[in-house]
Order: structure tokens, then sequence, then C-alpha cells
């Protein structure tokens, strides 16, 4: 099959995504990152737009690059005025990015009661523009805006706009879905006409309005688009772009075209994280390909079958785009999933024994807890069944006390506890009251269990279980927690916030100690 080229508009579309901001170094970051996993487009900004995007053209042109190009984005000149003279048009050349990517009109409704220009110089102002990209030496990819609702408005004029690319030397016609309105076989259809009018290659830009952006682009490159926009994680404005994770791994698994470099569809999972990292974002756990709970298996029937031939319930192996599979531990799980999670500890399948892990989840799960989230605990669980846990120490009390200052308030915690033969009695000060307790336990265990002072809290999240009880309501707690060799997750319940909180803490210095012992998995 044919090479898909990739062009991603990540730093330029996708940062027009609410909530979504990206620093110069974030800029760069995710460029360098693109490059090594083989995109083919980098579009970086539009130069005249703010001095940051500015800066990113200076400064993207130090990187050694190997594979990318660099595009500056930008609008047809402005009415009334020459391509040369046109401050959009000297900021692209200035910008010196070797591929300077133009965006113009394709539908009337938006010449005459947007631009307000005439249907005449809109065509002269796309040909002008493509013709001063060509004459400075720079490779033009025309994105035709609202290419399919003008075709379907007024399809003559649609179509007088793409020639007019065309016959001013454009390298590639990229049709747009700017409103991501247009369905699959409306693509495939507006795709074919054009391929039959120009001779120019064809790319496709979707957005996911209608939440087909990856059909949309699947559709156009089965009629004969060469190119693919898009944005990692689908990010970008109103509902986003079309997804370039997700188009990358069907283009090459399902279909066989050739994209990215040899290894890149391998590496997607970590991009997809690294991008939503950069742009402080949660990750969305059922993301097709990449997310945490695409290869997820909860249900114990599902897993008896993985067990048994993973291909029954997975439709490719995750290890094919990065990522894992993972097998989920709930109220709804068989004996298939305990012994899944089981198998790292290394022990027998006895049935007895699963039945008992399995009746000690369900049972804790019927008063709130979840360990789908929580794996640590989980692992604690099955110590205490299998009679490997040893705990690393015995409470006696602890102790809470806030006080309501002028300036802001102030937590204290107290704790008496017993390591071994020695009884602790101490002190610990915080922001709030897991924090209080926090540096009150390390106080405690850290000259007994000096690896704990590698250990530190990552993430705090409460959920009420049973809101119709109001303030009196359970609440579940999950705490994540990490060192310098893994991340793990614990989980509290109770109708107290602060004990549900203690006994997620507790798991948490537990876990990183069972560890430290040689008690816990594997």
């Amino acid at each position: 099959m044919a090479r898909i080229q990739l062009y991603d508009t990540t730093l330029r579309d996708g940062s027009q995504g609410e909530g979504v901001n990206f620093s110069l170094q974030d800029k760069l970051m995710i460029t360098q990152r693109l490059d090594e996993l083989g995109f083919d487009y980098i579009e970086g900004g539009y130069p005249l737009s703010n001095p940051k995007d500015e800066e990113f053209f200076q400064r993207v042109a130090e990187l050694p690059l190997k594979h990318a190009r660099v595009c500056a984005f930008g609008m047809t000149r402005r009415k009334g005025v020459t391509a040369a003279e046109d401050i959009g048009m000297q900021a692209l050349i200035s910008s010196k990015a070797p591929v300077c990517t133009i965006v113009g009109k394709t539908w009337d409704l938006h010449v005459t009661e947007v631009l307000r220009v005439s249907l005449e110089e809109n065509l002269a102002m796309i040909r002008d523009s493509i013709a001063y990209v060509k004459s400075q030496g720079r490779e033009a990819i025309y994105d035709a805006e609202h290419c399919f609702d003008g075709w379907k408005a007024n399809p003559q004029y649609a179509l007088q706009t793409l020639k007019a690319a065309a016959d001013a030397g454009a390298d590639m016609i990229v049709m747009c879905d700017t409103n991501g309105g247009t369905l699959p076989e409306q693509i495939a259809e507006f795709v074919r006409l054009l391929s039959r009018e120009v001779s120019v290659p064809i790319g496709i830009h979707c957005h996911n309005d209608c939440e087909l952006a990856v059909a949309n682009s699947l559709a156009a490159v089965a009629s004969g688009a060469v190119q693919v926009q898009g944005t990692i994680n689908g990010i970008g404005e109103r509902c986003g772009n079309v997804d370039l994770i997700s188009v990358a791994a069907n283009l090459s698994l399902k279909l066989g075209h050739e994209v990215l470099q040899p290894g890149g569809i391998q590496r997607l999972t970590e991009l997809s994280r690294y991008v939503y990292e950069l742009a402080n974002m949660n990750f969305r756990p059922g993301q097709p390909f990449v997310g945490s709970s695409a290869f997820a298996h909860k249900g114990g029937m599902h897993v008896h079958a993985v067990n048994r031939l993973a291909r029954s319930y997975e439709h490719i192996p995750p290890e094919q785009v990065g990522n894992e599979r993972r097998i989920l531990v709930s109220e709804l799980s068989g004996r298939s999933n305990i012994v899944a999670k089981t198998s790292k500890f290394r022990i027998s399948e006895d049935n007895e024994l699963m039945v008992k892990i399995l009746n000690a989840v369900q049972d804790l799960e019927a008063e709130g807890y979840q360990f789908e989230a929580a794996e640590a605990s989980f692992d604690l669980l099955v110590m205490k069944q299998i009679g490997v846990f040893q705990p690393s120490f015995e409470l006696d009390h602890y102790r809470v006390h806030i006080q309501n200052q002028v300036l802001e308030p102030t937590t204290e915690a107290v704790l008496k506890l017993k390591t071994g033969a020695t009884v602790q009695h101490v002190v610990g000060e915080g922001d709030g009251p897991v924090n209080a307790l926090d540096s009150a336990l390390r106080k405690a265990l850290t000259p007994v269990y000096p690896g704990i002072a590698e250990m530190s809290l990552v993430d705090y999240k409460v959920r009420v279980i049973n809101s119709a009880e109001g303030t009196a309501a359970k609440v579940r707690v999950v705490i994540e927690s990490r060192d310098r060799q893994a991340v793990w997750s614990t989980v509290g319940v109770s109708e107290n916030i602060i004990e549900a909180s203690w006994i997620a803490l507790v798991d948490a210095f537990e876990y990183r100690i069972q560890r430290e012992r040689g008690h816990g998995p594997g």
C-alpha cells in the first residue's frame, strides 16, 4: 500500500482547544518527539499571531530534525494589497519555515459575508498567495477552509477556488471539513470529484463535531487522499480535530499503509501520554488504541477467554501500539480475574484460595471499595490472604487538630504507634489533615524504613459513594504515590473523610515497605 503523509497541527490547531496552552519549550519538545516517530509535517503556528509563535520558528530552525518538515501557517493576502506587501505573507516568509500552509475560502458565504470581498477577488487572493510562496522557494500547502460546506452550497465556485490554488502551483490541496458536519460518503464523493479535476495531490483535514473525524479521514484516503492533517489525541477547538493516534494506527495496522518511521506505531501510547502531560490534561482512559482501558478486561467471562486466547476479545495485541493488557478486579470478577491478577505472586492456582480472595474483594466492594484504580491495595489484600503480609507498625491512635487562625488554618496530626518494641509518639504539621498525617507517619517510620524518604504523594482523589446520605455519606479516597522505581495507587472508604484518607495513606506506606522487604509481587 502507499505511504500516507501525516501532518500534525497540534501546536496550532490543537492549541485552540479549550484549556490547552503550550509554552515555547513545550512546542519545541513536542516537535522533537513527533520528528522521532516519523511525522511528515509539523505545523508550528501562525508567526504573525504572537511573539511565542514567532520565536518558535527561529528556535526550531536550530533543532536537528531528521524527518519532519516544519510548516508556518497563514491566510491568503488581504484584499487590496499584493502578496509581497501583505504583512501576513511577509511573516510566513520571514519565519524561514520550508513549508507554508495557506488557508483560503471555499464557501461563497464566507467570501461575501465574512471576508466581504467579491468572488473574483477571493480567487485572485488564493492565486497570488500561493504563487508568492512558490516564488520564494517554499513548499506551498493550500488548506481549503469549509471545503465541503462550500461544495454543497455552490459546487461550481468551490471548484474554481481549488483550481485557482492548483494553477498557482500548490504542492498539496487539503480539503477541510472545518465545521465537522460532513458524513463519510460525502467526503469520499467530493475527494473523488476533485481528484478528477486537478492533478495536485489531495489531503484531508477533519474536525470531530459529529464524532466522525477518523471515519471521514479514512474515507478520504480510500478515495485518493495522500495526506491526513490532525492533532495528537484529537485536541482542538469545539469537539476537537481528528486524532492522529487513531488515524496512524488504523492506516498502518488495519489498512496496511506506510506511516511514520519503522517502530513509530509501537510508540503511539508513549506519544499520546507525553502530549497529555505537556498540555496538563488528564488521560482519556477509553481512548482507542492508547487509553489505559483500551485493553482492560473486567467481566469474568471475558478474562477467562483472554487468558486462553487474547485475540478472542482484543482486536490487536496491545503491544503493537505500545499499550498493555490490564485485568481488572471488582465484584463482577470471576475466578479467572483473580488467577490472572495473582500470577505475579507466583502462587499455585489453589481454587480454595482464589475463592477466598474473590470473596474478600466482593465483600469490600459492597462497602464501597474499588480496586480497579487501586492495584496496590489489591496486592496488599492478596498478601494478607496468602499469609505473607507483616504489618510494619501497630497503631495506638491518631488525632488531627485544625485551628482556624486569622491568616490561614493550621493542621497538626499526632500519632502514637509501635514499630517492633519501640513506641513512637510524633507530631506532624501540614497544609491539611492528609498532609499532616503523611508528615507524622514519615517521622515515625523513616528511621526504621529509610526507603520511605524516596516516596511521594502524586495525586489525591475523593468521591462520595452514597450521595443520598448527604454530609453523612461514605466517601472513597484514592491516593497515588511514587518512588524512583514505581507508581502505585491505594484506596480507603469511610463515612469520615479523614479516616478514609488514613486507610489509603497507610496502604501506600505499607505497599512501599512490603516491596522493601521483598514480600510484594514477583
